[in-house]
């Protein structure tokens, strides 16, 4: 249910890493992954399972809205998450 700006003590810009900020050029992370970056916490950081599913509400969109600057590989088996990395010039052969 929508509440009035009023209700909030104070309100903060909707301010998001870029994916140069967030990522390291020579590495691939999991949407798991990148979610625990854009909350600060390292890669490999253990959470709960609730609080993994609200970070991915943050990260999800975060990859489609910047899908342009990242490239995406494969998941290693069937039961892995993909991978995403920084787009870099020489990362995807043209056919």
């Amino acid at each position: 249910m929508p509440r009035e700006k009023s209700a909030f003590e104070q309100l903060h810009p909707c301010d998001f890493y870029t994916p140069d900020e967030l990522l390291e050029a020579d590495q691939m992370y999991t949407v798991y992954e990148i979610a625990r970056l854009l909350q600060g916490l390292e890669p490999t950081a253990e959470i709960d399972e609730e609080t993994e599913a609200i970070l991915l509400d943050w990260a999800i969109p975060w990859v489609m809205q910047n899908a342009a600057e990242l490239v995406v590989a494969d998941p290693p088996t069937e039961d892995d998450p993909g991978y995403y990395g920084l787009r870099r010039g020489t990362d995807i052969e043209r056919e």
